[in-house]
C-alpha cells in the first residue's frame, strides 16, 4: 500500500499517490535503467496534448470549413497507439499497475519480493518474448512490402507505426529487467523485514483454487474443458498473490498455451488425460501480435485517454471545490444536507469526468472531515462517498461504456444515451435512501447547529457554480447525443473545455499539468496493459473452446430468456467480488453476445434502435458492474476511499457503509431489468 500522502495538495498528486508505488531501494543499475524508462515516458506523454489539437483541428475542418482529411484521422489512433504501448512500461517502473492487494498487503516484503521475481521470470517474460520476437516479424513483413495506409490520402510508412510493437515491449523488458534487479538487491542485502510473514496465506489461496479446480474438472468430460476450468481458477488464484492483472493475465495465457501445445503433441500421457487438438503453439500464438496492432489502431478507444484527461484536469480546475461550497450553503442547512450535497456533485463529477478513482478522492477529501465534523455517522459518510464517487463509471461519459462498445460492436453513442437514464436512476435512489434515512434515523444525519435558511444569494452561488461543469457535459453529450461530434470528437472537446476551465478559475499552473499529464498517461497505460495481457487469455480461453463451453453451460440451465439474463448477471455479480470491471468487461462480456442474441428476448427498440436487447443487457451488466467497486477484496473505491479518510474511520466503517448502496446498486438494476425501455427509450428519441 502507499504511504499516507498528504491530501492538503493538489488533486491529481494525492490520486497518483494512491495508485502510483515506486520502489525505495535505491539500487544504483536498476535506478538507472528507471530512470531512462521515466525519462522516455515523460516525453511521450505530451502526445496526448498533439491528440487533443488533433481532434479539435479535425472537428473544426469538418464542421466549419466541410473539409476531411484521413491523415488526421489516423494520426489520431497512430498518437493513441504510441502512447498506451510506451506507457505499459512506464506503469510497470511506477508499479502502478491494478493489483489485488487482499492478501498481498499481509505479506512481508522478502515475500512480496520473491513472488514479483517469480511473476516476471514464469508470468511476464515469456508474454515479452512472444512480443519481441513475433512483433519483429510483424514489422519486418509490413517494411519489406513498404505498408502504408489503406486510404490512398492516408499516412503512409505504416510500418513505422508497427515498429511501436516490438521496440514498446523491447522497454517493457528494460522495466521489468530493473524491477527483478531492485527485487534481487533488496533480497540479498537483506533489507526486508518479517521473514516469510504471509506466504502461507498465498499457498492456502492457491490450495484452494487447486482444489476447487480438481472438484470441477470432474464435471467435465474433455481434456480442453478441463483446461479451460483449470486456466480461469488458475487466473483467479494468481491474483490473490497480488501480481499485477495484467501480467497475470498474459502469463496464464502463455503457461495454458504450453500445457496444450504438450497434450497436443501427446507428450502428456502420464496424466492419464486424453491428447487435444487445440492447434496451439508458438506460431499460433503470433496472432496475438495482429490483435494487440488492431487495438492500437482502434479508432474508439482513442476516446479514453481524452475522457481520462478531461476528467482529471477537471478535478484540477476546482469546479467540485466551488459545488461544494455553494451546495453546501444550500442543502447543509437541513437534515442529511452534506449527504445529499455529496450525491449531488458525485452526480455532476459523473456525467463530466467518469474518473471513479479521482471523484473518490476528491469527494472524500472536500467532504468526509465536514460530515465527521457535523456529527454524521461514520458509515453513512463513507457509504455516501464511495457510492456518489462510483456512478461515474455508468453515467457518460463513462470509459467503461466506450470499452464495452469496443468489445460488443455497439455504437459508443448508443450505449452512452442508453445508460444515461439508468445512471440518473441510481443517483435518485441514493437521493431517497439519505433523504428517508435522515427522517428516520436522525442521529445518522443531523442538522448543523448553526443552520440557516438560505437566499437568494445562496441560489445564485449555486448556479454560477453549477454552469461550467453543465456547459461541459452539454458540449460533450449533447454533441454526441445530437449527432454533431463522434464520441471520439466531443471527447478531444471535453479535455479542451476541461483545460480551459482550469484556465478561467486561475488553477492551470505548470505542475497541476504536468500532475495531470503523468496521471493520465498512468491510467491509460494500466488499463490498455489489461487490453494487452485480456487479449492473450482470451485468444487462448477461445482455442481451447472455453467460448463453447460457457455458452452450454449458461444455456443448459434450462431457466428460459428472462431466467438466463438472471443468471449471468448472478455470475457478474459474484465475479465482481473478485475480479475488476476491466477483466470482466474484456473476457467475460464478449462471449456473453452469441448467447444474448439466440435467447429472442422481445426488447422494446421503438422501431429506432439496433439490437435493443443487446443494449439492455450490457447496461444492467454495466450496472451490475457498479458492485465491484464497491465488494471487498477488489473494490477499488473502497482502497481510494481508506487513503483519504481522517484518523478514526476504519475499514470495518467503510465496509459497513457500502453495503446499503450495494443493496440499492442491486434496486437500481431490478428496476432496469424490469422496464427495459429505460435503456433504450433515448436512444430511440435521439435517432
Amino acid at each position: 500500500m502507499a504511504q499516507q500522502p498528504d491530501y492538503r495538495g493538489d488533486l491529481a498528486e494525492t490520486y497518483e499517490a494512491l495508485t502510483e508505488h515506486p520502489d525505495a531501494d535505491a539500487f544504483g543499475p536498476a535506478r538507472a535503467l528507471d530512470a531512462a524508462i521515466k525519462s522516455i515516458g515523460h516525453v511521450v506523454m505530451w502526445a496526448n496534448l498533439i491528440l487533443v489539437a488533433a481532434i479539435l483541428t479535425q472537428v473544426v475542418l469538418r464542421y466549419a470549413f466541410n473539409l476531411n482529411f484521413p491523415k488526421l484521422d489516423e494520426l489520431q489512433w497512430h498518437l493513441y497507439g504510441l502512447v498506451t504501448m510506451v506507457g505499459v512500461s512506464y506503469a510497470l517502473t511506477t508499479d502502478s499497475h491494478v493489483r489485488v492487494d487482499l492478501v498481498h498487503m499481509q505479506l512481508s516484503g522478502r515475500v512480496k519480493r520473491v513472488i514479483e521475481i517469480a511473476g516476471i521470470l514464469f508470468l511476464l517474460a515469456p508474454f515479452i518474448w512472444l512480443m519481441i520476437d513475433q512483433g519483429w516479424d510483424y514489422f519486418a513483413e509490413s517494411y519489406r512490402v513498404n505498408e502504408r495506409s489503406s486510404s490512398a490520402t492516408g499516412l503512409p510508412w505504416l510500418w513505422a507505426f508497427k515498429a511501436v510493437i516490438p521496440v514498446s515491449f523491447v522497454l517493457l523488458g528494460v522495466a521489468a529487467l530493473a524491477r527483478l534487479m531492485h527485487d534481487i538487491h533488496a533480497l540479498t542485502t537483506a533489507r526486508d523485514g518479517g521473514e516469510g510473514r504471509g506466504a502461507w496465506i498465498v499457498l492456502a489461496v492457491l490450495a484452494v483454487a487447486a482444489v476447487v479446480a480438481a472438484g470441477l474438472c470432474t464435471l467435465v468430460e474433455t481434456t480442453e474443458e478441463m483446461l479451460v476450468i483449470s486456466m480461469f481458477l488458475t487466473f483467479i488464484g494468481l491474483l490473490f498473490t497480488g501480481f499485477p492483472v495484467a501480467w497475470t493475465l498474459a502469463g496464464t495465457g502463455m503457461v495454458f498455451a504450453f500445457l496444450a501445445y504438450h497434450f497436443d503433441m501427446g507428450n502428456m500421457a502420464w496424466t492419464g488425460l486424453e491428447d487435444t487438438f487445440t492447434g496451439l503453439d508458438y506460431l499460433t500464438l503470433g496472432a496475438v501480435v495482429n490483435r494487440v496492432y488492431a487495438t492500437m489502431s482502434n479508432a474508439v478507444l482513442v476516446a479514453l485517454p481524452m475522457f481520462i484527461f478531461m476528467g482529471l484536469m477537471l478535478d484540477e480546475s476546482g469546479v467540485a471545490e466551488r459545488l461544494m461550497t455553494a451546495m453546501t450553503r444550500l442543502f447543509g442547512t437541513v437534515r442529511g444536507g452534506l449527504a445529499i450535497t455529496v450525491t449531488l456533485i458525485g452526480i455532476i463529477l459523473a456525467a463530466s469526468t467518469g474518473i471513479v478513482g479521482a471523484s473518490v478522492v476528491l469527494l472524500g477529501v472536500l467532504s468526509l472531515p465536514a460530515m465527521l465534523q457535523h456529527r454524521y455517522s461514520k458509515t453513512l459518510a463513507t457509504g455516501v462517498v464511495a457510492a456518489s464517487g462510483t456512478l461515474g463509471i455508468l453515467i457518460p461519459p463513462s470509459i467503461m461504456l466506450v470499452i464495452m462498445a469496443d468489445q460488443m460492436a455497439l455504437s459508443v453513442g448508443d450505449l452512452f444515451m442508453a445508460a444515461a437514464l439508468p445512471g440518473m436512476l441510481l443517483g435518485v435512489i441514493y437521493l431517497l435512501y439519505i433523504f428517508a434515512l435522515a427522517l428516520l434515523r436522525p442521529s445518522a444525519a443531523p442538522a448543523p447547529d448553526d443552520a440557516r435558511r438560505p437566499d437568494w444569494a445562496v441560489i445564485r452561488d449555486v448556479i454560477v457554480a453549477v454552469l461550467p461543469p453543465l456547459g461541459l457535459i452539454l458540449a460533450v453529450l449533447g454533441s454526441i447525443f445530437a449527432g454533431i461530434c463522434t464520441p471520439t470528437e466531443a471527447s478531444g472537446i471535453g479535455a479542451a473545455g476541461a483545460t480551459l476551465l482550469a484556465l478561467g478559475y486561475g488553477k492551470l499552473t505548470w505542475a497541476k499539468t504536468w500532475n495531470v499529464m503523468k496521471a493520465t498517461f498512468n491510467t491509460t497505460a494500466y488499463i490498455f496493459a489489461i487490453f494487452l495481457g485480456a487479449t492473450l487469455f482470451s485468444f487462448v480461453l477461445r482455442e481451447l473452446g472455453g467460448d463453447e463451453l460457457i455458452e452450454s453451460m449458461v444455456t443448459s440451465t434450462g431457466l428460459g430468456p428472462q431466467g438466463t439474463v438472471i443468471f449471468i448477471l448472478g455470475i457478474v455479480f459474484l465475479l465482481g467480488f473478485v475480479l475488476d470491471w476491466i477483466e470482466i468487461t474484456l473476457i467475460v462480456l464478449p462471449l456473453m453476445r452469441p448467447i444474448v442474441n439466440g435467447l429472442g428476448l422481445d426488447v422494446p427498440g421503438f422501431g429506432e434502435v439496433d439490437e435493443p436487447a443487446l443494449i439492455w443487457f450490457v447496461i444492467l451488466v454495466a450496472v451490475t458492474l457498479q458492485t465491484s467497486f464497491l465488494t471487498p477484496p477488489v473494490g477499488f473505491s473502497l482502497f481510494y476511499l481508506k487513503g483519504v479518510c481522517p484518523e478514526g474511520v476504519r475499514l470495518t466503517d467503510i465496509y459497513k457503509g457500502i453495503v446499503p448502496f450495494v443493496l440499492l446498486q442491486l434496486l437500481g438494476l431490478t428496476l432496469v431489468f424490469l422496464w427495459p425501455a429505460l435503456t433504450t427509450w433515448l436512444p430511440s428519441v435521439a435517432y
